[in-house]
């Protein structure tokens, strides 16, 4: 897909992340609501902090923006940024009904033809899906906009302004525990995993100190490598096995009846046929020449 066709949606090449389309989606509160609480500039093609500042100051001068187009006249918003940024940037009960919807100005052309050979509205086409049923994409495909683009402004009519973010999960510590203090071993906590490794996985619990899930403690089951059961932001139930307050370190489990203590922290005890692990022996160490000499001196 060329960069011109990507642009028509702003899921498309502007957005290479959930977060920066999310971002985009913020703008829906209220006729292009930037800055107020944040700055996204970070989050939406062709903003940055001085752009966001003048639409906002922009909007607070002369009023809510009646349309998308109303952007042009933003101070320092050129042709490249409202390219980049409009896709992302909201305007609800706008001129245009796409105004409140992804489909970028330039697709606007290609649904005024699609309503028009239905006989209604753009506004009518987005409310009958009768009427969208009836659409032949690929009358409208060009060299420049393809079939793919041409069913995700079909998608976005059916559904505009959408949320593309699944369904928001609640979760939340558990009350009370705040700091590594409150922390006894025994404890079953929700957490959510921060970082996998190869000998295990950091977990948060709430305490702003990570804990460690072994390897050999992520499940009852053999695990060899972390990364096939665990990944980043993965909420997870854990039992803290060991706390370390002079080393602020957390030792966790997801077993289900995991061992408490030192042993949890990668140290499988002998079990059925398995030898007790060797104990090194410790070798004298080797005193200098004026040690030995000084030892000799105190015998005599």
């Amino acid at each position: 897909m060329t960069r011109r066709n990507s642009v028509l949606l702003h899921g498309r090449v502007f957005t290479t992340t959930c977060r920066r389309l999310i971002g985009g989606l913020c703008f829906t509160a209220y006729p292009v609501r930037l800055c107020d609480r944040f700055w996204p500039g970070g989050y939406v093609s062709g903003l940055g902090p001085a752009l966001a500042e003048n639409i906002v100051a922009y909007r607070n001068e002369h009023g809510p923006f009646k349309s998308r187009a109303g952007l042009k006249e933003v101070p320092r918003l050129g042709p490249k940024a409202f390219e980049q940024a409009a896709g992302f940037l909201r305007i609800r009960d706008g001129a245009h009904p796409l105004d409140a919807s992804a489909v970028h100005p330039e697709g606007y052309p290609i649904v005024d033809r699609m309503a028009r050979d239905a006989s209604c509205s753009v506004s009518d086409l987005m409310r009958d899906a009768a009427q969208r049923q009836k659409i032949q994409l690929a009358k409208y495909g060009t060299a420049v906009v393809g079939l793919p683009t041409l069913n995700d402004i079909l998608s976005e009519l059916a559904k505009p302004g959408r949320d593309p973010r699944q369904q928001f999960e609640v979760f939340a510590f558990q009350a009370g525990v705040e700091k590594i203090e409150d922390l006894k071993p025994g404890m079953k906590l929700p957490g959510i995993v921060t970082n996998v490794t190869a000998f295990g996985a950091f977990v948060d619990i709430g305490v702003h100190q990570d804990g460690l899930v072994h390897v050999s403690q992520i499940s009852d089951r053999f695990v060899k490598d972390p990364a096939e059961v665990l990944k980043v932001q993965q909420k997870v139930m854990v039992t803290v096995t060991e706390v370390d307050l002079p080393r602020k370190r957390i030792a966790l489990s997801m077993k289900a009846a995991p061992t408490l203590g030192p042993v949890a922290a990668g140290k499988t005890p002998p079990g059925p046929g398995r030898p007790p692990a060797r104990v090194p022996q410790v070798k004298p160490q080797a005193t200098d020449w004026f040690t030995e000499a000084l030892n000799r001196s105190k015998k005599v």
